[in-house]
């Protein structure tokens, strides 16, 4: 049926109070007094040189609090565990798994002791694990049953120096993803990602039949299942940044001078300070810490990731989910990636077939956001997911 035939209605708006916040802070409740973050323990000696994210740890890259610049405190009651080491040689991808308090598991008991349930974080081209880090910690204090794996995709943050072999795809970085999740022997319900980590998402359904749950509910987080649309003039243009970055050198004297340059090449101030974070203090092996800074990610790998993001169409598993999933689509009102009015009218011709074949597919929209919704309104975005956790819950206890 075309679009002139048949309008679809309009996307249902989840309405949220939310305050105006500066790019990448997200908006966190203090600890209650005395409260502390506790880190799972690993085996004794097998821990990922990885420094644990405490109120007095964070820095510069976690999210601060303009004007002050102070940090934001890390919320109470949660566990952050770390990958092994062993995990590294094995060219598993890195990662965190944020607990609630109520979650006593890890990869290392019994295997005949049921994982707990799990929901999956990914994040989007030039972003890292991070993203999600005082997010995820939100969520596992609301509900202290789920565990959340945050993970660093193939040429992002810490699992760039873990050589993967090309081609750099979605589907690749997918099965990257499926591979971690087995080894961590995780059957995760909910599958969450940012722009290219949607469609990594849906890849990892369409190729999964285990290790993922049925039913797993999935959100893709601003981005179609097909064609990507740059935003009009004036927006920035994820392939453009790409390769401006590529043209820069790979080390640079301070953040400042590549904030400078960015805007100086009609970025936005806000991807320019963004994009910052992903730089980190170069070290040579044996030596202190220089005072040049060089790039956490590998740019000619993201290079190629971001072009098969424009090219690879996901609309069959949209079209014809598989029985027990369900997936939503959620369009920030001000997206940088234009959704085309045929987008929004497959999404709603898939939303009554699924309901016919036993899956599911539902269309949202979080108000005052751009693209990057987890920045710009995270409590209706916290407010939005929570529906799935509050549901996956009721019906695994239920199922108990």
């Amino acid at each position: 049926m075309s679009a002139a035939a048949r309008a679809p209605p309009p996307p249902r708006a989840l309405y949220a109070p939310s305050r105006r916040v500066p790019f990448g802070a997200v908006i966190l409740s203090a600890p209650r007094p005395g409260a502390r973050v506790r880190a799972a323990r690993p085996r004794e000696g097998n821990v990922h040189n990885h420094c644990l994210l405490t109120s007095s740890s964070l820095n510069s890259s976690s999210l601060l609090c303009p004007p002050c610049n102070c940090a934001q405190m890390a919320l109470a009651d949660t566990r952050i565990a770390y990958q092994p080491e062993v995990d590294k040689h094995a060219g598993v991808l890195a990662y965190e798994l944020v607990q609630g308090n109520l979650v006593q598991w890890n990869s290392f008991m019994d295997k005949s002791i049921p994982d707990p349930p799990t929901a999956v974080l990914l994040h989007g081209i030039l972003g890292s694990r991070k993203n999600w880090g005082s997010f995820a910690k939100r969520l596992a204090q609301e509900f202290p049953m789920w565990q959340f794996l945050l993970v660093d995709l193939r040429c992002h943050g810490d699992s760039t120096s873990i050589k993967k072999s090309g081609p750099h795809t979605v589907a690749s970085t997918a099965l990257d993803v499926l591979k971690l999740i087995m080894q961590l022997r995780l059957t995760p319900r909910v599958l969450v990602g940012h722009s290219f980590g949607g469609k990594v998402a849906l890849s990892m359904v369409e190729q999964a039949a285990k290790p993922l749950a049925r039913p797993v509910r999935v959100w893709v987080l601003d981005a179609t299942p097909g064609k990507v649309r740059a935003g009009g003039d004036g927006e920035d243009h994820p392939a453009e940044l790409i390769e401006f970055l590529r043209r820069m050198p790979e080390q640079v004297s301070s953040k400042q001078e590549v904030v400078d340059a960015l805007v100086k090449g009609q970025f936005s101030m806000d991807v320019a300070r963004w994009v910052a974070t992903n730089l980190r203090r170069t070290s040579p092996l044996g030596q202190r810490p220089s005072s040049s800074f060089s790039w956490t990610f590998d740019l000619n790998g993201i290079s190629e990731m971001y072009k098969s993001y424009e090219d690879t169409n996901l609309w069959r598993i949209v079209e014809n989910v598989p029985r027990g999933v369900h997936i939503n689509f959620l369009k920030a009102e001000r997206s940088l990636h234009r959704w085309a009015l045929e987008d929004l009218q497959r999404i709603y011709t898939a939303e009554e077939l699924a309901a016919d074949e036993g899956g599911g597919v539902e269309m949202h929209v979080l108000e005052d956001a751009g693209h990057w919704v987890h920045a710009d309104n995270p409590d209706g975005l916290f407010r939005i997911l929570s529906s799935t956790f509050r549901i996956e819950t009721t019906i695994r206890g239920m199922q108990d």
